[in-house]
């Protein structure tokens, strides 16, 4: 499987209702800090209170 973004081979792959889509691991990596910057992820852990071991 390719990365969904450029030619190189996929590394993670995520599949939701049939659709599958792989990711590099440079692509992964960026989606990955993108999520870490979205307010509503972090509205959504201050909601669900999540904790984690350090």
């Amino acid at each position: 499987m390719k990365c969904h973004y450029c030619d190189d081979d996929a590394v993670y792959a995520a599949a939701t209702e049939g659709v599958k889509v792989g990711l590099c691991e440079r692509h992964f990596q960026e989606r990955v800090e993108e999520l870490t910057d979205d307010e509503s992820l972090k509205a959504l852990r201050e909601r669900t209170e999540i904790d984690r071991a350090e």
